[in-house]
């Protein structure tokens, strides 16, 4: 197994269309720490206008920590995007460069086969967030500094210099679960066609029209949006709250990753009765 992950991850970064995130993360969030790095000192003034005439502010609060998580909700949104891109292109781009056929002569199953694809997807969504994470919180780290980082959740909540590591750690791990269920998603419209634009473009149609399903202002709607699972995938906020709602994040968690178990079960059902005729 080790061995077709390897495979399949070189393969995957001879394609040019592999890099896309990389590229759009290495513009995107530098582009955001220099536009903070000279405007960003209005965020918090602005943040705690309502309290500078009760309380004295001190500390580093416009800080690296600060600027993470502006960047991680900034960027959250269009990270789905990036990774369809890929997912897409798994299963049939080996339609479309006509290599099923001689990749399926290898001495290995087909359940082997579409498993190894599956996690070197997942290893690429893992590089993705690891890399984001070190340009966005690491980065900022290095050029704003340390000190507590400030959220807004219906109330403001200010979290100790040293209790906010661990919950961008937590973060990005959700992170990787929600993106990896973007991932099952692509990978399954992936299986069932011999072009890799089909999925890739599906894939995005879906997360768009239930992105906006989630926020037309219509009762009926709102109430579907439970069996949404795009509702799901921005629990990695709860860490930024206070108390945490450990319920709240392990249930959101668990749709997500039976939302991945059932779609890579459907994967590889359909990859192992498909006739393959590329």
């Amino acid at each position: 197994m080790t061995t077709i992950i390897y495979v399949e991850l070189q393969k995957m970064f001879r394609k040019w269309r592999t890099y896309i995130g990389f590229i759009a993360i290495g513009v995107l969030a530098p582009i955001v720490q220099i536009a903070l790095y000279y405007e960003g000192s209005g965020y918090v003034n602005h943040v705690t206008r309502g309290l500078q005439d009760s309380f004295f502010m001190s500390g580093n609060l416009f800080n690296g920590y600060l600027i993470g998580y502006i960047i991680l909700q900034a960027l959250y949104i269009h990270i789905p995007f990036l990774i369809v891109l890929v997912g897409g292109d798994l299963l049939a781009g080996e339609a479309t460069s006509g290599t099923y056929r001689m990749l399926l002569t290898r001495p290995v199953s087909r359940f082997t086969l579409v498993t190894g694809k599956f996690l070197a997807g997942a290893v690429y969504v893992f590089l993705l967030l690891a890399f984001l994470f070190m340009v966005s919180v690491a980065g900022s780290l290095l050029i704003f500094g340390s000190g507590e980082l400030i959220t807004i959740k219906g109330k403001l909540i200010i979290f100790a210099a040293d209790d906010v590591l661990w919950r961008f750690l937590a973060a990005y791990g959700y992170a990787f679960l929600s993106m990896t269920t973007v991932l099952a998603i692509s990978f399954f419209f992936s299986s069932m066609v011999e072009n890799a634009i089909g999925p890739i473009i599906g894939s995005m149609a879906l997360l768009i029209l239930l992105l906006i399903l989630t926020v037309i202002p219509i009762d009926a709607l709102q109430e579907a949006k439970k069996y949404y699972f795009t509702s799901y995938m921005g629990g990695w906020d709860n860490f930024f709250t206070d108390p945490l709602e450990v319920w709240n994040i392990l249930r959101d968690a668990g749709v997500l990753l039976l939302h991945i178990l059932g779609l890579y079960a459907l994967t590889t059902y359909i990859f192992i009765k498909k006739d393959i005729l590329s």
